[in-house]
């Protein structure tokens, strides 16, 4: 068995290359600094900014949900939730606990969106929601 001589004189020469995981729909890539250390970091930082925002997508998409479907109804293209729920292949009940949301003041779906805890969708769901926005004004957890 030989062996492979070390270069630069027998002395062992190790590269150290920053790099992180970033994940791109269903395939994870490793991305390098080399050339670009700037253009890394950006990047780094949008990916952790992007993986903040899918911890609460749940109760994004509910909201967009609800928000569809009152403008379905609004737009008179459905009577009420339960013909929605009925169109959607959904339960009633889970129709109507989304469609609490759409009554949310403009401030209590600013702060679900840009808070550092935001609320569950469970939590948001459960609570009775004042149609009108002014006693809605302290958001409630």
């Amino acid at each position: 068995m030989s062996e492979i001589p070390l270069p630069a004189g027998g002395v062992k020469l190790v590269t150290f290359i920053p790099w992180t995981l970033v994940k791109r729909g269903m395939k994870k890539e490793i991305i390098t600094p080399i050339d670009a250390p700037e253009a890394f970091m950006v990047e780094a930082a949008a990916e952790r900014q992007q993986k903040k925002a899918e911890q609460h997508s749940s109760v994004v998409r509910a909201l967009g949900l609800a928000t569809y479907w009152q403008s379905l109804i609004d737009a008179g293209q459905f009577d009420s939730f339960t013909a929605i729920a009925a169109a959607e292949g959904l339960s009633k009940g889970h129709v109507n606990r989304l469609s609490r949301l759409c009554r949310l003041s403009p401030e209590r779906v600013r702060h679900c969106l840009e808070a550092r805890r935001p609320p569950s969708l469970e939590s948001l769901t459960r609570q009775e929601v004042s149609l009108h926005w002014n006693e809605q004004t302290a958001p409630q957890q």
